[in-house]
């Protein structure tokens, strides 16, 4: 499967996961202004498939529904960012974009959320201050896994105890 194919699958993904698109007709228009917009970017061009794709491979990770609603609020933000600066004058290219705003809205902050990622994975954890803070906050910390696993756990034995099987 070649880049281009990837990143129609990812979008056609996108939009179906959130049920955006049960009108198969929708589907088959969206597909079509795709090809539009893969021959505008002249996507089939042979560098396209170096390295490999860069959405779906970091799909992959992302198993949870909320989890997924986070990575794909990211690359729908991406998509729009990358159709900013294309000619809003070609039908094709409008149409994908208010679809894509308009799953946007339904998605979760994600941008919130990586960032609170990044600040985490910047924390000095050598710095003394820091290992201080860390140390206050251990206790809530742990409180709050402890809470999470027990809900987890709640929810599988309750569902085990309603499955007939």
């Amino acid at each position: 499967m070649t880049c281009q194919t990837y990143s129609l699958f990812v979008l056609s993904v996108i939009m179906i996961y959130f049920g955006r698109f049960g009108n198969s007709l929708i589907l088959a228009q969206l597909q079509n202004d795709i090809d539009q917009l893969k021959a505008d970017f002249n996507s089939s061009h042979s560098d396209v498939a170096d390295g490999g794709p860069i959405f779906t491979e970091k799909l992959i990770n992302w198993t949870e529904r909320n989890e997924k609603r986070i990575i794909l609020s990211q690359i729908v933000s991406m998509y729009l960012e990358m159709l900013e600066n294309t000619d809003k004058s070609k039908a094709h290219i409008r149409h994908i974009s208010e679809e894509l705003y308009t799953l946007k809205k339904s998605l979760p902050d994600g941008l919130k959320k990586m960032k609170d990622l990044m600040d985490l994975s910047k924390l000095q954890m050598s710095d003394l201050k820091i290992q201080r803070k860390a140390v206050n906050e251990l206790f809530s910390v742990l409180q709050k896994l402890v809470e999470t696993s027990t809900s987890i756990k709640r929810k599988r034995s309750q569902s085990q105890r309603r499955c007939k099987c």
